[in-house]
């Protein structure tokens, strides 16, 4: 089949351009706006001039993704209507109404209050502008709840039934609180801001091997750290917990993550596949690496091994996902990510127990900032290839068992949807570019150590009396 003549292939390939574009950009204004609460919140409580410095800089990198984020979402919706017009139809009812949800609460929140946490220093009182950083994040993580509950509620339809071809909703909060939401919120939301503490991390770590501002990110690496202690582990689980809900629930998309063409029955532990060929035309695997009984040990956890664990032979190919070899290496690589990134953090916590994180030490540490600075855009790549498991593994179905993807596209002349593909490739490129040339001007310029502290009335501290009268409230790199 010519792909560029199948209008179902060229409009899910432009859905799955515009949409893992776009998730680059809230990942880190979800969870980059927890680290900015964090560290205003210790600015308001000990009035130290490196929290408020910290503050100022990163905020910088917030709004340019902001930014982006906004411009890249709205095609996304958009075909909605376009590209998916029968799907649309079909499930408005609820799926329309939570993106509504998601852009009346949750970005007009963010939104509406994004102005003050910017440029409402000096003019609005302390204990306000951290309300609005609050809130802030508040909103953009509710954009969170709202997106991958309704991306839950494709994987597990729940609180209605469909009825002449539309899912007529009978409980709205039964199809919020669908089989898949609240795992797979606490998933997300745990790897926006694991992703994002790395990324600080990771700069930071590029600014002290280049020994400029040594302390002030040397403290920034501390802080991403300290709140990795708590993130890393915990999302290594919520992800096993996740994995055990697709075994429930879908397990022809387990079947593919695992590249599990036969079924083990009950009583006899499945083996896990380390490392595979799958070989779709043939149904099998043509080379795997696997561990004896390995599966079926993860899978249960604790429990009896008392389930079968089907393999994708138990289905025809039309009902089952295709391109497994996608779906199992984008598993084992978030996975191989995940434990990575926990890696790391233990490390740099015993090397912070040792002391050797210190300003006067830190930068002894070249190995331990390199794999910071290497570890910065894993985050990425672990979001997008859990995406792709999630959504690629849900295949045949844009509604899991409900409605077929290739029933749910709207009736597109293939070089219609082929030349809006191009043109959001063109367009992306460069907005890709242009994003990176000021995100690097903004990481170049580095922090603005001279600007003036907000008071506790909200207004500016001047330096307006003789020096010698005044101390001076800046960092000692800032003073030398």
């Amino acid at each position: 089949m010519d792909i560029f003549s199948n209008t179902v292939a060229l409009s899910r390939m432009q859905f799955a351009l515009t949409a893992i574009f776009h998730m680059l950009w809230p990942v880190l204004t979800t969870g980059m706006s927890i680290y900015l609460v964090i560290v205003e919140g210790l600015w308001i409580k000990t009035r130290k001039p490196e929290y408020y410095y910290h503050i100022r800089f990163w905020s910088r990198l917030f709004l340019l993704n902001f930014g982006i984020g906004v411009a890249t979402g709205i095609p996304l919706e958009f075909q909605f209507g376009t590209n998916w017009a029968p799907f649309s139809e079909a499930v408005g009812d609820f799926f329309g109404s939570v993106l509504g949800f998601e852009a009346s609460m949750a970005f007009m929140l963010e939104a509406g209050f994004l102005g003050i946490m910017m440029f409402g220093w000096g003019r609005v009182a302390p204990l306000i502008h951290y309300l609005a950083t609050i809130m802030v994040a508040f909103g953009a993580n509710l954009s969170i709840f709202w997106i991958v509950s309704a991306n839950s509620w494709l994987q597990t339809p729940a609180g209605g039934e469909m009825v002449d071809g539309k899912f007529v909703v009978s409980d709205y909060f039964q199809a919020i609180l669908n089989p898949f939401m609240v795992k797979s919120v606490a998933h997300m939301f745990l790897a926006t801001l694991e992703t994002s503490l790395f990324l600080i991390g990771g700069i930071s770590a590029w600014y002290i091997l280049k020994q400029r501002n040594t302390a002030f990110f040397s403290q920034s690496l501390k802080i991403a750290l300290a709140t990795a202690i708590a993130v890393a582990p915990i999302q290594i689980y919520v992800g096993h917990l996740s994995a055990e809900q697709v075994a429930y629930y879908q397990p022809t998309k387990l079947a593919a993550m695992e590249a599990k063409w036969d079924s083990s029955p009950a009583g006899k532990p499945a083996d896990w596949s380390m490392l595979a060929i799958p070989d779709e035309a043939n149904n099998r695997n043509s080379w795997e690496l696997t561990v004896p009984n390995g599966l079926g040990y993860i899978l249960e956890f604790r429990k009896n091994l008392s389930v079968p664990v089907p393999g994708l032979n138990e289905w025809a190919k039309k009902d089952r996902p295709r391109m497994v070899g996608l779906i199992y290496y984008s598993f084992r690589i978030m996975i191989a990510i995940g434990f990575f990134l926990a890696a790391v953090m233990l490390w740099s916590t015993w090397q912070w127990f040792r002391g050797k994180l210190s300003p006067a030490q830190i930068s002894e540490q070249k190995w331990l900032l390199r794999t910071w600075m290497f570890a910065a855009p894993l985050g990425y790549i672990a979001i997008e290839a859990g995406w792709i498991v999630r959504c690629v593994g849900r295949q045949p179905w844009v509604l899991y068992d409900r409605i077929r993807t290739a029933d749910g596209v709207s009736n597109l002349p293939a070089s219609n949807v082929l030349t809006s593909l191009i043109f959001f490739t063109v367009i992306y490129s460069v907005l890709l570019v242009t994003t990176l040339y000021f995100a690097s001007r903004i990481i170049g310029k580095g922090p603005n150590l001279e600007l003036p502290l907000p008071g506790l009335d909200g207004q500016f501290i001047l330096n307006i009396e003789p020096a010698e009268s005044v101390p001076d409230r800046r960092p000692i790199e800032a003073q030398q």
